[in-house]
């Protein structure tokens, strides 16, 4: 734990969810792998292991005593300094998880304002970093509520699998629940495809739809699926300090790169904004790429999402907004 004394009040921090009800899509590794890239790239970053199977915890290696745990913080009256632990990476903090999490969801059900628990605690660090990244489990319950009303934008990882959609789907629908009846508005939300692998067929068309058809941003950068990427926390280490010229270590250093340097003006220190010429090369270089993967695939036959399914893109929920 860093004493409060020494901290460096910033401008208030970036909050980004992560999050997708389907479990094995990748929002862990993103939530490690993104927190200590941006930490390399010189931004004090705070990752809360919002998910009772605390696998950002131990995959980072964060050493804690019992009751120095985010569940301990929200209902066990514990100082919220004494949670924030350090990691062995500079700028990168962790408050961990435990167990004892899943027994949040049963005594916060009585409790007034019970979704609004962890923004009051965000509330009270946020001045501290520039980014804090909330990696929530693989559920839609009120530990997600209150990880989505703690956040300003959301990063939903999005597995290049048709199952992925049902997950993606049920979680925009969710997001629209809270913005509407619960008043709090996400600056943004963005998708990022996981699990990539372009030698597949079925990956490049969910890739391609997903691109198409996601009513937000979709980010450039693509997360391949990698070997090293599963080993780095069975050593308790994110990818950079693992294989950091494996394609998987490639991929989190573009989507560091990428989130800050598209919104260079919100956040201080980092790359400044993009010269008109950049600007307009931008949308090329996508339309050159997404030709680029048609052609690989003129050969082959098309792969066609079922339309009667509620999960397709087609579906009137993204229609909507298409």
């Amino acid at each position: 734990m860093v004493p409060q004394k020494s901290r460096i009040v910033n401008m208030m921090a970036r909050v980004i969810a992560v999050c997708n009800q389907k479990g094995g899509v990748g929002k862990t590794t993103t939530a490690m792998n993104l927190a200590a890239y941006l930490a390399m790239l010189g931004k004090r970053v705070l990752l809360i292991d919002f998910d009772p199977q605390y696998n950002a915890t131990s995959g980072l290696g964060v050493e804690h005593a019992p009751d120095e745990t985010i569940y301990h913080v929200l209902l066990g009256g514990q100082a919220h300094e004494r949670a924030i632990r350090r990691s062995y990476l500079a700028n990168l903090e962790v408050v961990p998880a435990s167990p004892d999490l899943a027994g949040a969801l049963i005594e916060l059900v009585n409790l007034p304002e019970r979704e609004w628990y962890l923004n009051r605690f965000v509330a009270k660090v946020r001045d501290w970093y520039d980014f804090i990244f909330i990696d929530l489990g693989p559920s839609l319950n009120l530990l997600t509520v209150n990880g989505l009303l703690a956040a300003d934008e959301v990063l939903i990882p999005v597995q290049c699998e048709y199952y992925s959609l049902e997950g993606l789907t049920q979680l925009l629908q969710s997001i629209e629940l809270i913005k509407n009846n619960l008043g709090h508005s996400l600056n943004s939300i963005n998708a990022l495809i996981t699990m990539y692998d372009k030698r597949e067929k079925l990956s490049r068309e969910i890739a391609r739809e997903v691109r198409r058809r996601f009513p937000y941003r979709v980010y450039e950068a693509e997360i391949p699926r990698s070997v090293s990427l599963a080993e780095a926390p069975s050593y308790q280490k994110p990818i950079m300090l693992y294989a950091p010229q494996s394609p998987g270590a490639l991929a989190y250093e573009e989507l560091a790169e990428e989130i800050l340097g598209g919104n260079a003006e919100k956040v201080m220190g980092t790359h400044p904004p993009m010269r008109p010429v950049e600007r307009k090369l931008a949308p090329l270089e996508n339309e050159v790429r997404l030709l680029n993967e048609e052609l690989e695939m003129l050969e082959e036959p098309p792969f066609e999402l079922p339309v009667d399914t509620p999960y397709h893109f087609g579906s009137p929920m993204f229609g909507d907004r298409i």
